[in-house]
């Protein structure tokens, strides 16, 4: 059997977090408790956060304590409020098809943050998923709700502003730790307004809890660790990219386990979404070294400005 190309594990472990992702739409809006999107992030981000911060026992300093809040609100807090009322308003396969759409996202957001400037496959590619998701969410049978399709909208345009900031603060950072900050930040800032909003948590069953354990476990404490993983190692766009496996694993467990229609349109839009993906990743290491080296010269000023040298930082 042929050995992958170069830089191919790191696309295999980011792929985790979208297909997780994906499926945590089905699990929402199938197993967990209705009209609780604040206390079901306060649920999915603090228990994992805990989870993460046992493994890696290491806590914020200096600015990542501020810079903690910022990206628990955005990566974390507000974005997983919004995910669970689009989960509970609208289909799997289109919550998790219009999510997508951060593919362009990252690599526009990435480009004057990161001086990431995204070339030409990457935007085909990302053209090509687009053309897919539309292809999914327009001209079906199925009402769409337009508070879900703004929820969604909403949650992406957040977290993609999230993630960009997250590769450029956390270089020399461990991947464990960041992830584990954001998620306490983002479940803490939370839970104030789920006991004034929505009182007490809401009643859980066996199978809810179950699903929590899911969603804490796999798609949040795992999906993330993977995501940022990718962010360390690959360009923004190219994991952005990777993202649009989220409304394939969407659409096929919305087919599959909950019996959403899945026809031609369907099945033409994942084809666009996969075709997109394997258009736009790299192809040999060059880009791969621009990326290193970037990330060497922004560890080089981050060291700088706190005053450490590189051996007294994680790696």
């Amino acid at each position: 059997m042929p050995a992958l190309p170069r830089g191919w594990h790191w696309l295999l472990i980011t792929a985790i977090a979208p297909v997780a992702w994906g499926s945590n739409y089905y699990v929402t809006r199938q197993f967990l408790p209705l009209d609780h999107p604040l206390w079901g992030a306060v649920l999915r981000a603090l228990p994992a956060g805990l989870l993460l911060l046992a493994v890696s026992r290491s806590r914020p300093r200096g600015s990542w304590w501020w810079k903690s809040v910022v990206l628990g609100t955005l990566n974390v807090g507000a974005f997983f409020v919004l995910v669970y009322v689009a989960s509970q308003l609208l289909p799997s396969s289109v919550a998790s098809t219009i999510m997508a759409t951060s593919a362009a996202v990252l690599m526009l957001v990435a480009w004057p943050l990161l001086r990431d400037r995204p070339t030409l496959l990457p935007l085909l590619g990302a053209l090509l998923g687009f053309v897919g998701v539309g292809t999914m969410v327009l001209g079906g049978t199925t009402a769409i709700e337009p508070a879900g399709v703004l929820a969604s909208l909403a949650a992406m345009v957040m977290s993609s502003f999230g993630f960009v900031l997250t590769k450029k603060w956390a270089v020399g950072e461990k991947t464990l730790a960041i992830t584990s900050w954001q998620l306490i930040a983002g479940g803490l800032l939370v839970l104030p307004f789920a006991l004034v909003i929505e009182g007490g948590p809401p009643v859980i069953d066996g199978t809810a809890a179950l699903a929590f354990g899911y969603v804490t476990v796999v798609a949040t404490a795992l999906a993330f660790v993977a995501w940022f993983t990718g962010l360390r190692h690959l360009p923004a766009g190219t994991v952005g990219l990777v993202g649009l496996l989220n409304p394939v694993t969407g659409v096929l467990l919305g087919t599959l386990l909950a019996a959403e229609p899945f026809g031609p349109r369907e099945a033409i839009g994942t084809a666009l979404v996969v075709g997109g993906v394997l258009l736009g990743v790299p192809r040999g290491a060059p880009g791969r070294r621009r990326s290193v080296r970037e990330d060497r010269r922004r560890e080089r000023r981050s060291h700088a400005a706190d005053g450490r040298r590189p051996e007294d930082r994680a790696v």
